[in-house]
């Protein structure tokens, strides 16, 4: 199924009934007095969020969403009935903005999470609610109110513990498919990822986390160049961000370097939060790089990426092809996550990572 994370629909709550300016009419009774009902609430427009739903293609070929109106009131003290509210259920993590404000109306990031919409109009009042020792046959009665209607635009940022990011080509589709059961699309040519791709990796027992692989970045991404300004948003849910760089890219003139520096730029240029999130850099291919240029090559990317972007943190040389190294780098990413947290998580085992993400005990 297509990925689709943006939509923009219409709601429109429904009328209120409107009440009844009746008078009872039995035999006998002379100057009965009044008996108009009042009308119906109009149906209610509200927003679920749904684990089972991992895309918003349905907003994409049905915008417009209409609850029904209540019914009008009647003769003989008969109030009209309310109008159906509709649940329009959407992935978790989905972000709702008014369209025309720009505000947020709600962020689902929970299973069945329920928010109000837009609001039914009330019903309106039939004459018997106006009759008094002075007004013993009112005619007076009102209409029900419009219901509540607005365009909204709908976001879906990814639920991932840790986000993927990096040049086209850095490697990133291969390293989520080595770690994680997650089976993206690989090839040897730039922009081979076209959506986001989420994947669980499982570093023992009851111990796992999810890892999402976002289209590759390229300088001026913030600006709108390239695909991965478009998914930059998925990486704003994450706790952890791994920048993977290639070690050794296909075309000689590339300077690694300069690659790992502009994504940084742009991380900034788009969000400051963003930036500030705590980034591991991940040099990937060591199994492309002579061993003896290997520890050399190392050292001068992340000094020259140290010196131009006076970021310090943790940095692991692996190769996705190989597995060479992502064992020990899950579970210091796991370690990581975990301290983030705070929270007591079960005890290590001595586990042998397996690449479908399953865990094995080592003999």
């Amino acid at each position: 199924m297509k990925f689709i994370d943006e939509a923009t629909i219409e709601i429109f709550a429904g009328k209120g009934g409107n009440g009844s300016g009746s008078f009872r009419r039995e035999k006998f009774i002379p100057k009965g007095g009044p008996d108009g009902g009042d009308g119906g609430r109009g149906g209610s427009v509200y927003a679920v969020a749904d684990r089972n739903l991992n895309t918003l293609i349905d907003y994409r070929y049905s915008r417009q969403y209409r609850a029904k109106g209540g019914e009008n009131g009647r003769g003989a003290d008969c109030y009209g009935a309310g109008g159906t509210d509709i649940e329009l259920r959407m992935p978790v993590g989905t972000t709702i903005m008014n369209e025309d404000t720009g505000l947020v109306v709600a962020d689902l990031t929970e299973h069945d999470q329920r928010v109000l919409l837009a609001q039914g109009g009330e019903g309106g009042l039939g004459n018997l609610h106006f009759k008094s020792s002075t007004n013993r046959a009112p005619r007076q009665f009102t209409k029900g109110k419009d219901g509540e209607q607005s365009r909204l635009r709908l976001e879906l940022k990814v639920l991932a513990d840790v986000g993927l990011l990096g040049m086209p080509n850095a490697g990133k589709s291969t390293l989520i498919a080595a770690v994680s059961n997650a089976r993206p699309k690989i090839a040897d040519y730039p922009f081979t990822t076209l959506h986001p791709n989420l994947g669980v990796v499982r570093v023992g027992p009851a111990q796992s986390f999810v890892i999402a692989d976002v289209p590759g970045l390229i300088e001026g991404a913030a600006e709108g160049a390239g695909l991965g300004h478009q998914f930059l948003k998925h990486l704003s849910r994450t706790r952890v961000l791994l920048h993977l760089v290639d070690l050794a890219p296909f075309d000689p003139e590339v300077d690694p370097l300069q690659e790992a520096v502009a994504i940084v730029e742009e991380l900034r240029k788009y969000d400051e939060t963003l930036w500030s999130k705590p980034r591991r850099l991940i040099l990937n291919k060591l199994d492309m790089v002579p061993q003896e240029e290997l520890q050399e090559r190392v050292d001068r990317l992340v000094a020259g990426y140290q010196a131009k972007t006076g970021w310090q943190g943790e940095v692991s040389v692996i190769s996705g092809l190989t597995r060479q190294g992502t064992e020990q780098l899950m579970k210091e990413i796991y370690a990581d996550l975990a301290d983030q947290l705070r929270v007591q998580y079960p005890p290590t085992v001595d586990v042998r990572f397996v690449g479908l993400g399953e865990a094995e005990d080592t003999p």
